[in-house]
């Protein structure tokens, strides 16, 4: 993140260079002051005009003659010109120090007063002296990178938050619906097989429906307490996603969709199976979710020995805006704008799936357009083995 300074026409560098030199010059020209001055002091000592003055003074002082004043001047100054002038150059030193300690004392402040402006709420950027530009465009860049941390904090709050009111608000609903027909299950003695079975494959599908939001629950919960952590096999990435499709086979007929698998080669990938296969899961029910009914879900398998292996889950629905798109990644985020309790999840599953990719050493990234959208994995060929089919 580029910092640009408020002041303009001001001397900007990269570094501290500019800083450091200021100091050095500025530093030499204290110790030249103090030398001059002390030379000039020196001078006027041994000059006749201030053995005038002196004796002078003396005169006027002690009521002497010029004689008397002028022995009194050579016993008592002259003769202790050595401490008079050491005494003079301590003086110049602690002044010229001290003038010299005021000045630098100054950059401090201001670097305090960055620093506290980095803990205030105040939108405007820090600003400090020229000297100091290339410590002010730090300080910027991270009180804009607190800034939206605590920015992407507080939204994915208050994404939770909401979720969490949703989820608490839609467990009354199937609940309500199996504890009313259990009830008439118990209070009807007489009720025809029809009935029966009717009432329970409704309460049966209230009951799954309330352990999916539960599950929602501890998703939400395992992923804010939990890292995620990799334990290493080496898995065929063709027989990984064979057994996905299959498992997903009731789901994809509900839908009238079909599920077809393309890849030319048998992939052995060293990886986290579970993990990975929590990635496969999360891009099908989401493609599942998100499809036309009757359409197809494609997952293709790509190899470049070179390169890496990529993994494509495509599926034919509403194309995704460019908007939400760049979000889908994001957690608790969810690209139906109205939460359904008959659908949906707690949108954290393309959130876990990207950490997991990630880890792994990969990549993740969505495209969706004329009505197609492509989850693309892309796998680091150095965690992969590929034989011949």
């Amino acid at each position: 993140m580029k910092i640009k300074s408020l002041r303009p026409n001001r001397k900007k560098s990269n570094d501290f260079r500019y800083f450091r030199n200021k100091i050095f010059f500025r530093t030499v020209l204290m110790v030249l002051i103090a030398v001059g001055f002390i030379f000039f002091l020196y001078s006027c000592i041994l000059s006749g005009k201030f053995a005038d003055w002196m004796i002078g003074v003396y005169q006027n002082l002690f009521r002497l003659d010029y004689d008397a004043a002028y022995i009194l001047y050579q016993n008592t100054f002259r003769s202790h010109m050595d401490i008079i002038m050491i005494a003079a150059m301590v003086c110049m030193f602690f002044i010229v120090f001290r003038i010299y300690l005021n000045w630098f004392t100054v950059y401090f402040e201001e670097i305090g007063k960055g620093m506290d402006s980095l803990l205030q709420e105040k939108s405007e950027d820090i600003s400090l002296t020229p000297e100091l530009f290339e410590l002010e465009r730090r300080l910027n860049t991270v009180k804009h990178t607190i800034e939206k941390q605590k920015s992407d904090i507080l939204t994915t709050e208050k994404r939770k938050n909401d979720l969490i009111m949703y989820l608490a608000h839609d467990l009354k609903t199937p609940l309500a619906s199996v504890i009313g027909y259990l009830n008439l299950l118990r209070d009807e003695k007489e009720i025809s097989d029809d009935v029966r079975d009717k009432y329970l494959s409704i309460s049966l599908e209230k009951a799954e429906r309330l352990e999916e939001l539960i599950n929602e629950f501890f998703e939400i919960a395992r992923f804010n307490i939990s890292d995620i952590t990799l334990q290493y096999s080496r898995i065929s990435l063709t027989r990984l996603l064979e057994q996905v499709l299959y498992e997903f086979d009731p789901m994809l007929k509900e839908k009238g969709l079909t599920g077809k698998l393309r890849t030319e080669q048998d992939v052995t990938l060293r990886c986290d199976a579970n993990k990975i296969q929590r990635v496969l899961d999360n891009l099908l029910r989401n493609a599942v979710m998100y499809s036309d009914e009757g359409g197809e879900i494609e997952i293709t398998v790509q190899s470049d020995q070179a390169q890496a292996v990529t993994i494509t889950v495509s599926n034919y629905g509403d194309t995704i805006p460019e908007e939400k798109l760049n979000r889908i990644f994001e957690q608790f985020y969810r690209l139906d704008d109205a939460r359904s309790t008959n659908s949906g999840g707690a949108g954290l599953g393309l959130a876990i799936a990207k950490q997991i990719v990630e880890l792994h050493g990969g990549s993740i990234e969505a495209q969706s357009g004329e009505g197609q959208t492509r989850f693309r994995v892309t796998l680091p060929v150095s965690e992969t083995v590929v034989r011949g089919s």
